[in-house]
């Protein structure tokens, strides 16, 4: 689904992430959430130039203590969002170069740190169309669950560090 479809929800969930944003509510969105938010704060959402799908890396822009210059996360998406005005541009990657940024208190992520051991293969089963051609950019099945339990744990890290910075009072 992309947050462009003209479904009855979206409206309102862009009204409700945009009045949060202006009340200093903390805000966070990882993948459609992220476009969601990133909408919702004046910035446009459209087709990535390639699906991401799988565990790739991405690489920090903005310095993060206790995380290295580049990581490995988990992506499943085809879409892509420009920057907010305002916008501190907090990662990139060689396919999707706007992968997550901030706002004040509000924090959003093209990619996914929120993954579980047993969401991968689910996730691969109940999609299996989008990786039944593995490309560059997507993995298959077998490369998407290989090193599972290490790669969410490392995942699980980097979700802490990435959460510890957003929650620090923004100023």
């Amino acid at each position: 689904m992309s947050v462009n479809d003209n479904l009855p929800w979206i409206e309102s969930t862009l009204e409700l992430i945009s009045t949060a944003h202006a009340r200093s509510v903390p805000v966070l969105g990882h993948c459609l959430g992220a476009q969601l938010v990133a909408k919702a704060l004046g910035a446009s959402v459209s087709k990535n130039p390639v699906k991401e799908i799988g565990w790739f890396p991405v690489r920090c822009r903005a310095p993060f203590p206790r995380l290295a210059e580049k990581i490995e996360v988990f992506h499943w998406h085809g879409e892509t969002f420009t920057l907010p005005v305002g916008a501190q541009h907090l990662f990139e990657s060689d396919a999707c170069p706007n992968q997550g940024f901030r706002i004040a208190n509000t924090l959003a992520l093209q990619f996914h740190v929120e993954m579980l051991a047993d969401m991968v293969p689910v996730w691969a089963r109940l999609y299996a169309e989008e990786i039944a051609k593995p490309t560059a950019t997507v993995q298959g099945f077998d490369a998407m669950t290989r090193h599972l339990d290490q790669r969410i744990a490392k995942l699980n890290r980097v979700a802490d560090v990435i959460y510890d910075v957003w929650s620090e009072p923004f100023g």
